[in-house]
């Protein structure tokens, strides 16, 4: 199996995970196969079949670009590489340390210490520095200076990285036995004990077919690396778009780069749409709208046009195939299909920004559910130009307001994608039923004082909600809240009440972190109002404002508040007219009825 990696017959698919053993834990296995212990099964999949990924080498061997590999190895990496490096490569081994300090060793055995049954094979193991100099406790003294053969051999510690060739290790050998008549016994046993026992070591393979098929590869690759992380689709279509032969024929012979593909998208839409979140392009860590969403979005759109065009030509027919954005469907979207998609896919999601940023939603934090960008970005591309037209706006606006206060997108989704995509387009296009997610919602009065954390869909939806209604902020009140003061202003929910009114009253504070007592404000007026009660600090921001009390209670009243009943500190009354106040704007957006609770809410 080395030769077979020094020749680059085993080669990883790209999608691998880079090597990385740290110090012990070689040492570890050197002391395991040269005892001649168990080591695990290694797997690798035949190369020539559906599943074509593109292939690399493993770390620290020579192999030339052009080398086409016979097997790619799914399971073994961080076993054989280490051995490679440690038993036949003619440069240090690059490992890791304490603290993952990088270190580049050579490893060395013990001859005395691995012939003695009572001996630790562990502590025969030795670990040296790249210029095979081992120095003393604290980088003081010498206690090995290797860097001669005699000196080896005076020490007694042969070298790993000769022992796979013959002409060497002869050569040390004859060096070795010279030094002392005593030494030809101890080579003897050494040779039996660790020398043939390493090279006839066997390591259980299982080798895949080549028909195997590439979702079965993924689920293989994943269930024996149960200790690493989850092998994601994306990486997955990454090695395989580099590995598609016709791609680079016509593209002078360059690979496509599904990774610098989707990271110039993203940087795009989250400079030019904050609510897509960021990316790292150094890193490549990102925030927000992820790459598995954009390939879902894409899916959507390739299995519906599928089942459009297979309908077509078998009209009445009821084997169609389905729509779906399953973990199949995109372990097979061909190359072709992504390129052609994908960048209807990018206009449609620089829509879906503007979009709900006509819904005022223009943070990540504050994006309700990040999952309904997915069939939103669908619904997109499919209606194409027609998602512009004012009629088709609202339809999707309420559409989108029932999915967020219906609370209908937590949990599994790809159904409810799935239906979404089909039922939009047809009740937009062709005038069909109501979505199952306009039916299907509901918002009952008791949840509205539930919703207490912005961890809620409904939470961030109401607050969105409230912004677009035309809230103006109570310390920059100029115009109604926008973009630029939530980012530029740090506008957040903000209590109206402050939890000292509750303090002084010994009321129960249940009601006091409900939506109903808050409101979108930025972080100055909290500053105002945190310690004060409302009757106090009304008139503060009358004074700054410059505005005579009606007008500032008109400014009050953009945020659905009796601004009376903020005036005379009447907690009851306000929780009860803004319950209401809210319950109506929940009904506008959903264009439903809202059914009330059995209980007011409050507390008090």
């Amino acid at each position: 199996m080395l030769d077979d990696v020094a020749a680059g017959k085993i080669q990883l698919p790209d999608f691998q995970r880079p090597w990385k053993w740290d110090d012990d834990r070689i040492r570890a296995l050197l002391a395991t196969v040269t005892l001649d212990y168990p080591l695990g099964v290694a797997m690798t999949l035949e190369t020539g079949g559906e599943a074509q990924f593109k292939a690399r080498p493993l770390h620290g061997t020579e192999v030339g670009p052009g080398v086409a590999p016979e097997q790619l190895l799914l399971d073994g990496q961080q076993r054989l590489t280490s051995l490679f490096q440690a038993l036949k490569s003619d440069r240090p081994v690059e490992t890791t340390g304490a603290r993952n300090k990088p270190l580049r060793r050579w490893y060395y055995i013990d001859i005395a210490k691995a012939v003695d049954e009572a001996a630790d094979r562990d502590e025969a193991i030795v670990s040296v520095p790249e210029d095979r100099i081992a120095r003393g406790a604290f980088g003081r003294g010498t206690a090995w200076d290797l860097t001669t053969r005699e000196n080896e051999c005076e020490n007694g510690l042969f070298p790993l990285n000769l022992l796979f060739d013959p002409e060497q290790t002869g050569k040390w050998q004859r060096a070795y036995v010279n030094g002392g008549d005593d030494r030809w016994d101890l080579w003897s046993e050494f040779q039996a004990r660790v020398i043939d026992t390493v090279k006839g070591f066997k390591v259980p393979l299982i080798r895949l077919p080549k028909e195997t098929r590439k979702e079965a590869v993924c689920s293989v690759f994943e269930r024996v690396n149960t200790g690493g992380v989850v092998l994601n689709v994306f990486e997955l279509l990454t090695a395989t778009y580099a590995g598609d032969a016709q791609f680079a024929e016509r593209n002078g012979g360059e690979d496509f780069s599904l990774i610098e593909d989707w990271r110039a998208i993203k940087s795009k839409l989250s400079a030019d749409y904050p609510v897509f979140g960021t990316l790292d392009k150094d890193s490549g860590q990102e925030t927000g709208l992820s790459s598995l969403d954009f390939l879902q979005s894409i899916a959507l759109v390739r299995t519906y046009e599928r089942k459009q065009n297979f309908l077509v030509e078998h009209p009445g027919a009821t084997n169609a195939p389905a729509v779906s954005c399953k973990r199949r469907d995109l372990l097979h979207l061909p190359l072709a299909d992504y390129t052609q998609i994908a960048p209807k896919a990018e206009e449609a999601l620089s829509w879906v920004g503007r979009f709900l940023a006509s819904q005022h939603v223009f943070r990540e934090r504050d994006l309700p559910y990040g999952s309904q960008v997915v069939p939103l970005a669908a619904i997109g591309v499919i209606l194409g130009n027609t998602v512009k037209e004012p009629g088709v706006q609202e339809k999707l606006a309420r559409w989108y307001w029932c999915g967020v206060l219906g609370e209908l997108y937590g949990g599994v989704t790809d159904t409810r994608f799935v239906r979404d995509v089909e039922q939009v387009v047809a009740w937009v296009r062709d005038g069909g039923s109501e979505p199952d997610t306009i039916t299907e919602a509901n918002f009952q009065e008791q949840r509205l004082h539930r919703l207490t954390s912005r961890n809620s869909a409904a939470y961030k939806g109401i607050y969105a909600l409230l912004i677009k209604e035309g809230a103006i902020d109570w310390f920059f009140h100029e115009e109604p809240i926008g973009e630029q003061t939530v980012i530029g202003q740090y506008v957040d929910i903000r209590q109206v009440f402050p939890k000292a009114w509750f303090e002084r009253h010994e009321v129960d504070g249940a009601s006091m972190s409900s939506i109903v007592n808050k409101a979108p404000l930025s972080y100055l007026a909290q500053q105002t109002m945190s310690s004060n009660f409302p009757s106090v600090y009304l008139p503060s921001f009358e004074r700054h404002t410059s505005s005579p009390g009606d007008w500032f209670d008109d400014i009050v009243s953009t945020h659905l508040i009796d601004p009376k009943a903020l005036r005379a500190d009447d907690f009851e009354a306000f929780y009860r007219d803004r319950t209401e106040r809210l319950l109506g704007l929940v009904d506008r957006a959903m264009g439903t009825a809202v059914r009330e609770g059995a209980s007011d809410g409050y507390t008090g």
